[in-house]
């Protein structure tokens, strides 16, 4: 190949290039501005979803789904104006055969994303619920598109797939205004099982976290061969991990020697 052959092809090149050059930029400014526009999108969707008082996650995932679509409308306005040979056809042509051949290699994530818009959709708990899933249990910090991460009690992260929560068995601890704790209690079988009902009732009634209504009450759970197991069921407002576990500490405080005295009575009674 002569020198004057290179330059001839080198040129041809040149003005390729530049022929092309106006319509890159062009294509370039316009995915910009589809970015920028998504962010006003996403920002409007959170604002009108917002004034219908939906949940915060709704609005987060109807926002990142508008925002989403603004951006794929943005390349293909950007790919028709940078690339004028190549139609709409050919792009959804495209689009198609890569969206089977991405499901096929992505299916576990689009199945977890799916899940996940679904959860937020029909929202069965919500941000900032205390919900158990299997061996974990926490308060929910955030659905993203693959998973839901919850903090432990013990301030530990869990990263849940959405798939499981959305197929799974999911535990709302605070789906309700009120919560009933159920404490046990045991006493020998010697003891009297009326006198330790009342003095078990007596203590946990005026306790700071006790409700009223419903009333509290102790039932009878279990009667073994060495002792009888009472169960004080009480109801609390509101239904926290936090505040469960206040209420039953003040109640067994205070209920130990309450049922004490009750034993002590009853030994003295039996001399």
């Amino acid at each position: 190949m002569d020198l004057d052959t290179l330059l001839a092809r080198v040129r041809g090149l040149a003005d390729a290039a530049l022929t092309l050059l106006p319509g890159l930029v062009l294509g370039l400014l316009v995915l910009g501005l589809a970015w920028l526009l998504a962010g006003a999108v996403r920002a409007a969707i959170a604002r009108a979803v917002g004034l219908r008082a939906a949940s915060p996650g709704v609005a987060l995932v109807l926002g990142r789904i508008g925002s989403g679509l603004t951006i794929l409308v943005g390349i293909f306005v950007g790919a028709a104006i940078a690339f004028p040979s190549i139609n709409a056809a050919d792009l959804f042509s495209v689009l198609g055969i890569g969206g089977v051949a991405i499901g096929f290699a992505f299916r576990d994530i689009l199945q977890n994303a799916l899940a996940g818009i679904l959860l937020l959709l029909t929202h069965p708990f919500r941000l900032g619920d205390q919900i158990k899933v299997g061996e974990f249990e926490g308060t929910v910090e955030d659905i993203q598109v693959r998973a839901t991460t919850i903090r432990t009690y013990d301030n530990r992260r869990a990263v849940i797939p959405n798939s499981d929560l959305f197929s799974g068995k999911v535990l709302v601890n605070t789906a309700y205004d009120k919560r009933r704790l159920a404490i046990r209690f045991g006493i020998s079988q010697d003891d009297d099982i009326a006198e330790a009902k009342r003095a078990i009732l007596g203590a946990a009634l005026g306790v700071e976290g006790v409700l009223t209504e419903p009333a509290p009450a102790v039932r009878v759970a279990e009667l073994g061969d060495t002792a009888v197991q009472l169960d004080l069921l009480l109801w609390i407002d509101p239904p926290r991990r936090v505040e469960a576990r206040e209420v039953i500490d003040r109640v067994l405080v205070r209920a130990k020697p309450v049922l004490a005295a009750t034993v002590e009575l009853r030994q003295a009674a039996a001399q």
